[in-house]
C-alpha cells in the first residue's frame, strides 16, 4: 500500500491506497508545536491497529507539506513507523514528472499535486478549484503545462477573520442560507460569505475562460467543495481526494525511477 500525506495549514489528510483505490482516508488537525511528533506517531499507530494494518503493508510514503516545520517530523515518522524514506514533493522532483511549472519554487506542493491529478486523470484543459484554507484556482492545459494560480481566502478563513477582527460578530456554521437577504446576524454572515463566494467562484472561472478559452473544464476539490450547492453545475467533476490522487500518481511516477 501507498500512504499519501497532505499537510495543510488546517488539517493533515492521510490516504492509504491499494493500486488506484483509496482503501482508507482520514484527517487530523495540523499541529506544529513540540508535541507534534509524539501526537502524530500515536494517532497513526492507533489508526493502523484499529484497521488491522501491519506497518509492513505500507510500501511507499509520499508527503506534501505547506507547513515547513512539519516536513522533518513526517520524514522521521515515515522511517520510524515503516522503515521507508518518503518521497517529499518539491521542485527537485518536478523534472521527473510530465507536468511543467514555470516557477516551481513559488508553487505550493498541494497545488502541484492537484495539477498532476487533473492532468493525468482528465487529459484536458482544466481549472482546479480547491476549497481549503485558501480558495485556489490552478490552471493546467492538456499538454501538461501548469499555466498559473489564483488565490483568495478560503470560506473558513473569511468567516474566522470576521469573528476575530470584530467585537460583535459571532463565528457561524458553514451552511448556505435560503435567502441572500440576512434576517439575523448569523444569516447575514452566511449570506455575505457563502452566497458571495458563489459569485466569486463563477466570476473567476468566467475570467479564466475568457482569457484562455471556453474549453477549460472546472474540477472541484477540497474539504469544503460540497458546501456551495449552487456551484454544482459549474464543475465537470467534484473530486474530494484530488490532492491525494496527485500524491499517489507522483509516487508511482517517481517510484519507477
Amino acid at each position: 500500500m501507498l500512504l499519501a500525506i497532505d499537510i495543510g495549514n488546517t488539517n493533515v489528510t492521510f490516504g492509504l491506497a491499494e493500486g488506484s483505490h483509496w482503501k482508507y482516508t482520514w484527517r487530523l488537525p495540523t499541529m506544529a508545536d513540540g508535541e507534534a511528533l509524539l501526537y502524530y506517531e500515536v494517532q497513526i499507530t492507533n489508526y493502523l491497529l484499529e484497521n488491522d494494518i501491519a506497518s509492513g503493508e505500507v510500501e511507499q510514503t509520499v508527503i506534501s507539506t505547506v507547513v515547513p516545520a512539519l516536513r522533518a517530523t513526517f520524514e522521521g515518522l515515515s522511517y520510524r513507523l515503516f522503515r521507508i524514506r518518503p518521497i517529499v514533493v518539491g521542485p527537485d522532483i518536478y523534472p521527473r514528472l510530465r507536468l511543467r511549472a514555470t516557477r516551481p519554487n513559488e508553487l505550493g506542493t498541494d497545488l502541484y499535486a492537484n495539477a498532476v491529478a487533473a492532468h493525468y486523470l482528465f487529459r484536458r484543459d482544466c481549472i482546479v478549484t480547491d476549497f481549503g484554507t485558501a480558495l485556489t484556482f490552478t490552471t493546467v492545459n492538456a499538454e501538461g503545462e501548469l499555466l498559473g494560480v489564483s488565490i483568495a481566502p478560503g470560506l473558513k478563513t473569511a468567516i474566522s477573520s470576521l469573528f476575530n477582527k470584530t467585537a460583535q460578530l459571532p463565528e457561524v456554521p458553514l451552511e448556505l442560507p435560503d435567502s441572500a437577504v440576512g434576517k439575523n446576524t448569523v444569516h447575514a454572515i452566511q449570506s455575505g460569505i457563502l452566497i458571495g463566494y458563489v459569485g466569486l467562484v463563477r466570476h473567476m472561472l468566467q475570467s479564466i475562460r475568457a482569457e484562455l478559452g471556453p474549453q477549460y473544464i472546472a474540477i472541484a476539490t477540497g474539504g469544503l467543495s460540497s458546501i456551495l450547492h449552487p456551484l454544482k453545475e459549474e464543475f465537470y467533476s467534484i473530486e474530494p481526494n484530488l490532492t491525494l490522487d496527485g500524491l499517489r500518481l507522483i509516487g508511482e511516477q517517481v517510484g519507477r525511477g
